[in-house]
């Protein structure tokens, strides 16, 4: 089989030659040499600390200037096979095919793209979540597809400029809920954000979903303060039972419990407030800011179900620890006040519409029935992880009276 020669012409290798070479080295049959030659006066020189460098073994001739001989004649080298022959490939490069996502993603992998190879030598980054069966939902890319499609401006999606006509003690109403959704929204933008650097890369559709759920909940701040600020030049009160209550979903390690805790439980429960306000919101442009942060933390806890589900159908013991969770929770805060007072009060007149005894009684009578819906959702939500029906109204009794 005849040898082949690549002529380079005045193509130096400080100015892009050695690209044509490696591309000529790739599809080289075996066993056969390549030939350089080329008229650049450095390109002996160049040649030789490449070849070096590359692993390639060379044997050089004694062509004349101007001859049609080749300078070099290079063996393809060992370093250019060992690098991809010896390089390891994380998983299938399509994403889309049975089993391209790997069970566990070693740390040496790093942050290459599923689908790509390793070089050989690369170093080890510390994620602390490896393995698919602690965070992987199948319904993330389609979860991840939704959200990207479903992001909305908040300077344009709601009409700021709509008519406020309610009483003064009622916009104070609203001030003191969104000053207290602000907080919760806080909570949920940092439990997803603090997950994100632990979760190995190869895992990427759920770093996806986690990432677009932490730009929801800055967008639900920002919406939410606004609000709060349309017509009053400060927030209202946030109390030590609510932050108290916030704090255990801020400190839980583990990313199953504190999902758990936070999406199917408290964001759960959040929706159920959310619609709420959206349906007793006493003016346009709070009805919605709670529309459009409902249809948002709807994904928020289907996420959360579809990868707990999943989770605890590999490991048996999950449910256990989650149950232990929610008890763990309740003894941390069961000498806390719970639900801010003001709170409460603001929603049970927002329900009511005014001051009318027989209105804020119906007032009163819509938050307990809220509270009522919160805990059937609950309920629900536990019954789908496989709890039975008195697990799962004793877990849901148990849950912190701040909602979230």
């Amino acid at each position: 089989m005849a040898d082949t020669i690549l002529d380079l012409a005045t193509l130096g290798l400080d100015r892009g030659g050695h690209l044509l070479i490696k591309h000529v080295l790739r599809g080289l049959p075996a066993g056969q040499r390549l030939g350089i030659r080329g008229v650049d006066p450095a390109l002996a020189v160049h040649l030789r600390g490449w070849c070096r460098s590359q692993g390639h073994t060379v044997e050089w001739t004694e062509a004349a200037a101007g001859s049609w001989t080749p300078i070099a004649w290079i063996q393809p080298g060992d370093a250019e096979a060992a690098r991809w022959s010896g390089a390891e490939r994380t998983g299938q490069a399509n994403p889309t095919l049975p089993g391209a996502v790997a069970e566990h993603a070693p740390k040496r992998w790093g942050l290459a793209a599923r689908g790509a190879s390793v070089e050989q030598g690369a170093p080890d980054f510390d994620f602390a979540i490896l393995d698919k069966d602690h965070v992987w939902a199948e319904e993330a890319p389609r979860i991840y597809a939704q959200a990207a499609a479903a992001q909305w401006d908040p300077a344009t999606a709601i009409d700021w400029t709509a008519t406020i006509e309610h009483s003064e003690e009622v916009e104070d109403a609203v001030v003191q809920v969104m000053t207290y959704l602000i907080e919760n929204e806080t909570a949920a933008l940092l439990v997803p954000a603090r997950f994100l650097a632990q979760i190995h890369p190869h895992f990427r559709e759920v770093l996806q979903v986690l990432a677009i759920q932490a730009a929801d909940e800055a967008r639900h701040i920002e919406v939410f303060t606004r609000r709060a600020l349309l017509r009053r030049p400060e927030l209202g009160l946030s109390t030590t039972g609510g932050q108290a209550s916030l704090k255990t979903l801020i400190e839980e390690p583990d990313f199953a419990l504190a999902s758990f805790l936070l999406s199917v439980l408290g964001e759960g429960s959040f929706l159920t407030l959310l619609w709420f306000l959206h349906e007793h919101g006493p003016d346009p442009i709070t009805r919605q800011v709670a529309r459009l942060a409902a249809q948002d933390e709807a994904r928020h806890v289907a996420f959360g179900l579809a990868h707990l589900t999943r989770h605890a159908e590999l490991e048996p013991g999950l449910r256990p620890r989650l149950a232990a969770a929610v008890e763990r929770r309740y003894e941390t805060l069961r000498h806390t006040a719970g639900l801010n007072d003001e709170v409460f009060d603001a929603l049970v007149l927002l329900a009511a519409g005014s001051w009318e005894p027989a209105a804020i009684a119906r007032g009163y009578e819509r938050v307990a029935k809220l509270k009522q819906d919160m805990d059937e959702g609950r309920r629900g939500r536990l019954a789908r992880l496989g709890f039975g029906a008195a697990e799962a109204a004793a877990l849901s009794g148990l849950h912190t009276r701040n909602f979230m």
